[in-house]
């Protein structure tokens, strides 16, 4: 949170400034374009906070996009820390709370596996800081499109997004949707939406992960992994 203001108080770190920026463009999953979000938590990852503290509450201004007062506090730490103006903050539009996505997400009617999650799974275990990968498939006009949702421990949530999303765009996603939410974080409704149809494809506490019987179309829903 915001700590740059009263006498003697000091300017947040740049790993608090960093967590706040990674929190609001994670709250603005299903609100900003996936082409946007995408390209903003890429800068992110690799250290551009040059271009996000005037680039992220401009994207928010230009597509008009409301935010409630935590996500405004948010975006302040990391804008301030940063050198950004704050009539840039104050200029966004405000909503009393996060809205319901427009989104639908695919259950048993959706793709099912395929060589990609098949990737991310052998990913999983030697990514640093990773506890679980899911997958929900959303429904768009040109296809269902993939949404990757993994958890993490707390501390380089934003290197882990980039680090996904690139393992995506090598594998030909232009515009990769990834999700990594913290321990302490509460999700958004569309985080609520995806995690309701979504398949695990690794979870570091399941053991030994079964290989799905076959990928595409028609592969069985559901969870590959035990819960015991």
């Amino acid at each position: 949170m915001e700590r740059t203001t009263g006498a003697g108080a000091s300017a947040p770190s740049l790993g608090e400034a960093e967590r706040a920026c990674h929190d609001v463009l994670l709250a603005m999953a299903g609100r900003l374009p996936d082409r946007l979000l995408w390209r903003l938590r890429d800068w992110l990852s690799c250290g551009a906070h040059v271009a996000l503290r005037t680039a992220l509450p401009r994207a928010l201004l230009r597509h008009r996009v409301g935010i409630t007062e935590d996500e405004r506090a948010l975006l302040r730490t990391a804008v301030l820390a940063w050198g950004g103006p704050a009539r840039l903050v104050d200029a966004v539009l405000h909503v009393e709370a996060a809205p319901e996505p427009d989104a639908s997400f695919l259950g048993a009617d959706g793709p099912g596996w395929d060589d990609t999650d098949l990737v991310l799974r052998a990913l999983a275990p030697v990514t640093g800081g990773v506890t679980a990968v899911r997958r929900a498939w959303r429904s768009a006009a040109g296809g269902p499109v993939r949404g990757v949702l993994a958890a993490a421990e707390r501390g380089g949530e934003a290197a882990l997004t980039g680090a996904l999303q690139r393992a995506l765009r090598a594998r030909g996603e232009a515009h990769p949707c990834v999700e990594v939410l913290g321990p302490s974080v509460s999700p958004a409704p569309y985080h609520r939406a995806a995690l309701a149809a979504a398949e695990v494809l690794w979870r570091g506490d399941a053991g030994r992960v079964p290989t799905p019987a076959r990928a595409g179309r028609g592969a069985p829903a559901g969870e590959l992994v035990g819960h015991g």
